[in-house]
């Protein structure tokens, strides 16, 4: 069998290269960033005030005469005559003039107002630097700003903008088909309804995959081979994922349409997954039980088709037993330590309803509490 991590190598490998594109910033919201992206000039780009206030030449309290008013998006050197003599009204985001020791909010002064130029103001005593932001305390140039594989997120746009970029190479988000279904899905007495093709769809949505249509399954393999040929005409997807159908029992439908790999990962929930291929589209078989679909596209599919967080480490809130020879990823919350939440079986649906993290469990082990162990955002 293989572990997880030899799988989702499997996975990838088998999928298309994906591609890339070159988007407006204002289009990018939570698209993948395709090449890294590094700092034009520093930020801030020079030396600015952090108050409205006055720019001090030293840093002793005092009476000083007041010069003139440096307003944000103005040069001082078009105001003033050399290096700072004077105590001069300054706003907030404004370049600092050369000379500048502090600056001193406008509500510690005396009076608390901005005098015109030949008045007098009396100020506290500063330490050296306050309220000056300093050049590239931010960011310097040249440094990495936003690395290939991060997603943009809207602070992550906010600091691209801020260096006068306009547009950003990512990729293209992949479009896949998602197939669910079987006998047993319905409203019958002896049937369930289908909860796995809603699941999917908002882990892709999530993900930054794109779905592009949807196929069903009765368990008649010429009709799914039909659906399969009639959707990659329609939709031409970059891949389909399907969920269920390769497991041991007598119709496994998805096992019999398709050629490639079917086999088990050391895992538990998501034990048999598979690989192929039809009419040339990869084909990524994921198991039917909700809770092991859930996992093995958070584990497999994310990641090489769309973006996923990487995993962390933090410790157990309550120790726990692990399986002898499978790894187990349990769903739980994480705060300072993870929280199991519900049973071990993959059918637990509702019981999972509050998670917001896999937690893995090593085979063969027993933790306990305060130990650490590895999780992975969903």
């Amino acid at each position: 069998m293989r572990t997880p991590e030899t799988h989702a190598r499997e996975v990838a490998a088998a999928l298309p290269a994906r591609q890339a594109t070159t988007v407006p910033l204002t289009q990018a919201q939570d698209m993948v960033l395709a090449a890294d992206i590094h700092a034009g000039f520093p930020s801030p780009r020079f030396d600015n005030s952090q108050m409205d206030g006055y720019a001090l030449p030293q840093c002793a309290a005092g009476t000083y005469p007041v010069g003139p008013t440096i307003a944000a998006g103005t040069e001082p050197a078009q105001v003033l005559d050399g290096p700072l003599a004077s105590a001069c009204p300054i706003m907030t985001g404004a370049k600092v003039p050369d000379g500048t020791a502090a600056i001193v909010p406008i509500e510690r002064c005396e009076p608390q107002e901005f005098l015109s130029p030949g008045g007098r103001i009396t100020v506290p005593k500063t330490s050296p630097g306050q309220f000056i932001r300093r050049t590239g305390s931010d960011l310097e140039e040249s440094a990495l700003l936003a690395a290939r594989g991060d997603k943009l997120t809207p602070v992550r746009l906010a600091a691209l903008a801020s260096q006068g970029i306009d547009e950003v190479e990512v990729y293209r988000p992949a479009r896949i088909l998602i197939c669910t279904g079987g006998a047993e899905i319905g409203h019958g007495s002896a049937a369930i309804p289908d909860a796995n093709a809603p699941l999917l769809t908002a882990m892709a949505h999530r993900a930054g995959i794109d779905v592009a249509g949807y196929i069903t399954t009765d368990d008649d393999p010429q009709a799914l081979e039909l659906a399969f040929t009639e959707a990659i005409a329609q939709h031409r997807p970059d891949a389909i994922i399907t969920s269920g159908g390769i497991s041991a029992g007598k119709f496994e439908v998805v096992c019999q349409v398709l050629d490639g790999w079917f086999g088990h990962v050391d895992q538990q929930p998501g034990g048999p997954q598979g690989i192929a291929t039809f009419h040339n589209t990869p084909v990524i078989c994921l198991p039917g039980n909700p809770i092991s679909t859930l996992v093995s596209f958070r584990l497999f599919v994310a990641p090489a088709l769309g973006w996923a967080p990487e995993p962390f480490h933090v410790p157990l809130a309550a120790g726990i037993e692990g399986l002898p020879h499978k790894d187990q990823f349990r769903r739980g919350r994480v705060d300072s330590h993870a929280h199991i939440l519900g049973g071990a079986s993959s059918h637990l649906l509702a019981q999972a309803a509050d998670a917001t993290h896999l937690i893995r469990i090593p085979a063969g082990q027993r933790l306990e509490e305060g130990q650490e162990v590895e999780v992975y955002p969903l």
